[in-house]
């Protein structure tokens, strides 16, 4: 099992979401997140006073899948978060030692 979390833009969120649906998801966790990478954040001008915006808003989706899904929910991801632009986002994949359904005490793949 993997633990697939992608940090996005937010307007790109609703087509990574109907994508990883279709890659068959059943479910997934998001989050309003707030980060910098490469573009550094940018400057804006308020009342006439510059000042530096360093972390953007940003979207994470964490999704739990067995290990034969992996390819096909990281694909559906880099897809169609991609707008070829700098602050696309990052896909990261890790190791899920353990999934435990709480209701039933499911657990491993059984559980997701």
């Amino acid at each position: 099992m993997k633990m697939v979390t992608a940090i996005i833009k937010h307007t790109r969120f609703e087509v990574v979401r109907r994508a990883l649906l279709e890659a068959g998801v059943l479910g997934m966790t998001t989050t309003e997140v707030r980060g910098f990478g490469r573009q550094k954040g940018f400057k804006e001008v308020y009342r006439g006073v510059a000042y530096e915006v360093r972390f953007l808003p940003k979207v994470k989706i964490e999704v739990a899948v067995p290990d034969e899904k992996l390819q096909a929910v990281v694909g559906a991801i880099e897809e169609s978060a991609r707008t070829g632009e700098v602050g696309d986002g990052k896909i990261f994949v890790t190791d899920l030692g353990e999934c435990i359904r709480i209701r039933t005490g499911e657990r491993g793949e059984e559980a997701l």
